[in-house]
């Protein structure tokens, strides 16, 4: 009886173990030809060493007002009136040409987010460079990619054409209060106009309005001039 009852805990034991799960303790190989890698849910992307040589055709996609103002994987803060972009591997600061294949438009966008990760989606395009290229409206477009370096000459530099009433930001404050005694301070020591808005939960405190975005750019020197470091434009 006590070898019959040895049998079957062993036979137990066995077959309990071959019903685990096989957990690896070790980080995941780098893959060959890596910069560097990452994870974003629970999935490891490898950062090309070069820019030499890509070209690309996949879905683009665009990403704007939710993420304005937000702080990027290159350290920039994101402008979606900026030609920009997010790749999941190309090394951040490199300019791509992206041609909408389904109406031959194109653009030159500088990467410098991560992203989409989204399955089948290959750049998440700023909404400056969406508009550019026909897609805003539909939200996704048939693209090509091709990686054009680090440097660009002058002659395809993107800029910025978008007309508008631009606002700098120069404040953003969690208590109200504060946000209106900031406006007032400003307005008295400088004689700036400013208004005081609530977006994504913070009394941000606007300077403007400027009617053009090379104005806008030129308010935000003037301001940082002034000592107000940080301020970015937004669009209100």
């Amino acid at each position: 009886m006590k070898r019959l009852w040895l049998l079957i805990s062993i036979t137990i034991f066995l077959l309990s173990c071959g019903t685990q799960k096989e957990v690896s303790w070790n980080p995941p190989p780098k893959p060959s030809g890596c910069k560097y890698t990452y994870r974003v849910n629970g999935k490891t992307y490898c950062v090309r060493k070069t820019y030499n040589g890509y070209v690309e055709y996949g879905i683009a996609s665009w990403y704007g007002p939710g993420f304005h103002g937000k702080r990027t994987a290159s350290g920039e803060i994101y402008n979606m009136y900026k030609l920009t972009a997010a790749h999941k591997t190309l090394p951040l600061g490199t300019y791509v040409k992206v041609t909408n294949l389904e109406n031959g438009k194109s653009v030159i966008v500088k990467v410098n987010d991560r992203g989409p990760f989204v399955e089948g989606r290959i750049i998440d395009l700023s909404y400056a460079a969406a508009k550019k290229i026909g897609m805003l409206r539909k939200g996704t477009a048939k693209v090509k990619l091709i990686a054009l370096g680090k440097k660009i000459d002058r002659k395809y530099e993107p800029v910025d054409v978008e007309k508008g009433k631009f606002y700098v930001q120069i404040g953003a404050f969690k208590n109200k209060l504060n946000a209106y005694r900031f406006k007032n301070k400003i307005y008295r020591k400088y004689r700036i106009k400013t208004k005081v808005v609530k977006l994504e939960g913070y009394y941000r405190v606007l300077a403007g309005p400027v009617h053009s975005y090379s104005g806008a750019k030129k308010f935000k020197v003037k301001l940082r001039n002034l000592g107000l470091k940080g301020s970015f434009i937004v669009r209100y």
